[in-house]
């Protein structure tokens, strides 16, 4: 039993003499050499007050084509994705019937020119007989009046000049019914050109198919979509807008559009705002003239930043700010030592960015921190 104690007691002299040799971790701390740092000063800086709204980027020319005519489709001559040119041959329907009435319109222009020499020799000959009829007139009255011959001969002679008078304007009429029915048969004859050209479409303007919705053999109908085409580099970004935005936006305003899809960000314009409102939205729509790109391509995602004036806002080095999941922090300097502060970000201005609360005017943000610095080390701040 007393050999126990005898070494238990030697322990525990050992061990309190280890503990009188070094000091409490808490006075190896107050006694540790300063780190040094670089800080500023938080100052409130003037920024511009950006909205961003969402949209979609659209064609600012594009046409569904379709017949005018009822056809079935003999040839489709362009696919999504062709470059196609104006007056270009998209789609050609069987025209059989077309041409049929067509050449019955000419036919019928042809015979209705072929009675102009009759006409016109018609028109002569009557023309003849009254200059004959009224020299004969002339004779006669002259006769009668040196009372030579009766008063039947002479009323012979003035019906005579009645009759041709009548025959010549009777020739001349019906020249002029074919003249009319000439211009009548001419017109058909455009008509039927005309809807014979219906049978043959074409590209209203230089462009990009982007849909094709008809295949050789089907029956076109008036108004049916066969084909979508947009005027190539004519684009622009129609973006949803708050209602509440509504005076803030103007014609004529510029933008600027971020286009994800493309990691391009373009200068736009403000070209149309449409006056309605969407009451499912409670937003209205603003179209962004885009520049000629030739990425672009309808129905690409974009972000519109529109710049609403300027506002007074702390900003802070963007390195500065430390993220830990959805936590920010910064390390700040408060009574010789660096203090975490946790902050809320808002908006990122290139290398900058805004801290929404967590920071005042004046408080000493440390920048770059060290590596290895903790929250309530002891710091000295060097220029």
């Amino acid at each position: 039993m007393h050999a126990k104690y005898v070494v238990l007691i030697p322990a525990a002299a050992l061990l309190a003499g280890c503990g009188s040799s070094h000091p409490p971790a808490r006075e190896t701390a107050e006694s540790a050499r300063p780190v040094a740092v670089q800080a500023f000063a938080v100052t409130p800086l003037e920024i511009p007050s950006v909205y961003e709204a969402v949209g979609t980027v659209r064609a600012r020319t594009a046409a569904i084509i379709s017949a005018r005519v009822m056809g079935y489709v003999r040839e489709v001559k362009a696919a999504p994705g062709d470059r196609v040119r104006q007056g270009q041959l998209l789609v050609e329907l069987d025209a059989r019937d077309l041409e049929a009435g067509y050449r019955q319109s000419d036919a019928a222009l042809a015979e209705a020119r072929s009675a102009i020499p009759e006409a016109d020799n018609a028109v002569s000959a009557a023309r003849a007989q009254l200059e004959l009829a009224q020299a004969t007139f002339r004779r006669m009255k002259g006769l009668f009046d040196q009372k030579s011959i009766s008063n039947q001969e002479f009323d012979e002679a003035a019906a005579r000049l009645t009759v041709a008078q009548a025959a010549h304007e009777m020739a001349q009429a019906r020249r002029a019914q074919l003249a009319a029915k000439i211009a009548q048969a001419q017109a058909a004859r455009r008509a039927a050109e005309v809807m014979r050209g219906y049978a043959q479409i074409t590209a209203p303007f230089d462009g990009v198919v982007i849909a094709k919705t008809v295949e050789a053999g089907n029956l076109a109908a008036p108004g049916a979509p066969l084909l979508t085409i947009e005027r190539q580099g004519d684009y622009r970004l129609e973006a949803s807008v708050e209602e509440s935005r509504l005076a803030q936006i103007r014609t004529g305003q510029s933008a600027e559009v971020i286009l994800d899809a493309l990691e391009r960000t373009l200068s736009g314009r403000v070209a149309e705002i449409v006056p309605a409102v969407d009451a499912a939205a409670r937003a209205f729509t603003v179209k962004i003239d885009l520049p000629a790109l030739p990425q672009l391509r309808s129905g690409l995602f974009g972000r519109a930043r529109f710049r609403l004036g300027g506002r007074q806002a702390i900003t802070v080095p963007a390195g500065a700010v430390t993220e830990r999941g959805q936590l920010f922090s910064v390390l700040v300097v408060e009574d010789g030592r660096a203090r975490t502060r946790l902050v809320t970000a808002g908006q990122r201005m290139g290398e900058r960015l805004e801290v929404l609360s967590g920071l005042n005017a004046g408080d000493r943000v440390i920048h770059p921190a060290p590596p290895g610095l903790t929250d309530g080390a002891r710091v000295e701040v060097r220029p």
